[in-house]
Formats: C-alpha cells, sequence, structure tokens
C-alpha cells in the first residue's frame, strides 16, 4: 500500500509540472496555430538562469529574473522570427519547422555552456522530505503540486476573466472574424508566447529538483514528455493539457515504481510509457479527450 500512495504522490508531482510546459504548448497554439518545439530549449534557459544567478540574487530573485528573461526571449522569438511570414494555415506549418531550427540554435548553445556539469539551482527544499503518515515524500514534490496549482490557477484566471483571455479564445475560433473585430492578433499570440515561456522557466525547477541530480544540458528533452499530455486533452484545450498531464505524469510514476513487475516490457518501459498512453488514446479519440466537435486531427 506504501508503495502505491508514493507512486500516486510521485505522479500528481510529476504531472503538475508536466502540466505547466503542456500549458504553455496549448498557449502557443491556440493564439498561433504553431507547435513549438522550441519549448524545451525555453525550458532548458529558465533552468539555466536560475543556476547561474541564485548565488548572487538567491533562489526567488533568481527565479524571478528567469521567468521574466525566458518570457522575453519566447516573444521575441515569435515577434521577430516568426511574425514575420504569412499568417494562415500555410504559414502555421512553415512556423512550426522554424521552431525546430530554433531549438537546435538554444540547445546547442546553451549545451556549450553547461558542459558536462551538472548544476544545481539554490532551491530551498534541498534533499529535505516529509513524513505523511506511511508515506515518505520528498519536500520538493509537494512545492511541486502546490506552486503548479497556484500558477495554473492564474493562467485558468488568465483565460477566463481578462480582455486577453477573451480574445485568445475568439481568436482560436475564429481568427479572421476576430481581426475583423479589431483583435490585435499579433499582440495576442506574442504574450501567449511570453505566458509558455515563463511557464517552463517555473517548470525547470521542479524537474532539477531532488530527487533529481541537476540540472544537465539534456534536461530540455523533459519537455517532450508533456507534448503527449497536450496532445491527449485536444492540443487547444487547457483543461485537456490539465487532464492529459495528471494522465501522464500517473503513467511514467506508476511503471517506473512497478518496473520490476513490468520486466517483460522491456527495461526503461517508463521513457516510453507516456507515448504509448497517447497512441492508446489516439487510437479511441483521435482528436484529443477534449477536443471541440468538428476538431482536425493533430
Amino acid at each position: 500500500m506504501n508503495g502505491f500512495l508514493d507512486n500516486l504522490l510521485n505522479g500528481l508531482a510529476l504531472g503538475s509540472v508536466y502540466a505547466l510546459i503542456a500549458l504553455g504548448f496549448v498557449t502557443i497554439f491556440k493564439a498561433s496555430g504553431v507547435l513549438n518545439f522550441a519549448h524545451g530549449s525555453l525550458l532548458l534557459l529558465g533552468g539555466y538562469l536560475v543556476a547561474v544567478l541564485h548565488d548572487d540574487l538567491g533562489f526567488a530573485g533568481a527565479l524571478a529574473l528567469a521567468v521574466v528573461v525566458t518570457a522575453a526571449v519566447a516573444g521575441a522569438l515569435d515577434r521577430l522570427l516568426l511574425q514575420r511570414g504569412e499568417q494562415d494555415a500555410h504559414g502555421a506549418h512553415v512556423q512550426t519547422i522554424v521552431t525546430i531550427g530554433i531549438d537546435i540554435v538554444l540547445v546547442t548553445d546553451l549545451a556549450r555552456r553547461i558542459g558536462g556539469d551538472l548544476l544545481p539551482l539554490g532551491d530551498p527544499w534541498g534533499d529535505a522530505v516529509t513524513d505523511l503518515g506511511p508515506v515518505t515524500v520528498a519536500d520538493s514534490r509537494v512545492a511541486a503540486i502546490l506552486v503548479s496549482a497556484v500558477a495554473m490557477g492564474g493562467a485558468f484566471a488568465l483565460f477566463r476573466f481578462t480582455p486577453w483571455g477573451l480574445a485568445l479564445r475568439a481568436a482560436a475560433e475564429d481568427a479572421e472574424a476576430a481581426a475583423l473585430m479589431g483583435v490585435r492578433l499579433t499582440r495576442i499570440r506574442t504574450v501567449a508566447w511570453c505566458l509558455a515561456g515563463g511557464l517552463a522557466a517555473l517548470a525547470a525547477v521542479f524537474l532539477v529538483a531532488f530527487p533529481a541530480p541537476g540540472l544537465e544540458r539534456t534536461t530540455g528533452q523533459i519537455a517532450l514528455k508533456a507534448f503527449p499530455a497536450a496532445i491527449l486533452g485536444g492540443m487547444a484545450s487547457p483543461v485537456g493539457a490539465l487532464v492529459g498531464s495528471m494522465l501522464i505524469g500517473l503513467t511514467e510514476a506508476f511503471v517506473a515504481g512497478y518496473q520490476s513487475d513490468l520486466h517483460v516490457l522491456g527495461e526503461g518501459f517508463g521513457d516510453v510509457a507516456p507515448y504509448a498512453v497517447m497512441v492508446l488514446v489516439l487510437l479511441v479519440r483521435p482528436a484529443g479527450l477534449f477536443a471541440a466537435k468538428g476538431a482536425a486531427r493533430v
């Protein structure tokens, strides 16, 4: 029973962090129709900034600055590189390919700076653990759940109760009609990219916190595990991103926890389990769990 509870808490913590990343994928897609394959490099950038700044600014100051800088970089990439193309379905496909090139450039530079080191982020939780009844859980896992819940709540409030959120939903429904009604599509999508970048920087902290060893040059690849979560939810649904992330996080945690019982599936099956779940769900719901009626396959 203790093992089950351990896996459950680990899965919820992983799902909470994946939700921050998946929400970034969804927000950008809703605003621009672009699948941002540079999201992992933005996550790596945010984590790197916290790692190099926490000695001088303290953890809270470094994290705040990393979130702001990563958000600004994401917005600048969209405004300066992506919005120069055609703003239609064909243009979105081209821009998606451009994000692959952006990712290669950013990851190459950051990997050169990080090298073979494991960089600590100076988080206040360290390797501390807390006993919750019969279960021992890392403080970083509890913090991941709480901070992600607050961040997700703020993001959902932004979508639901602000003029920008209303404009984003209108643009996602019919961009041409929204533009005719005065919605500034370029501003909407730039803010969406900034929001996604900030959430990615925040997620980086919890991805590399204990029990993970620290930030390394391959940390950005973890963002790809949140991509199936966004796909499962329907790609344009923030609620779907949350549900899909929890499903992926729980799947990964339970597969890793019961790996000895699943040896027939091969070593390291936990690494591919999120994609296996994605394929199985899409066989039943090709447009995703929360896709709007009539939505196209992604």
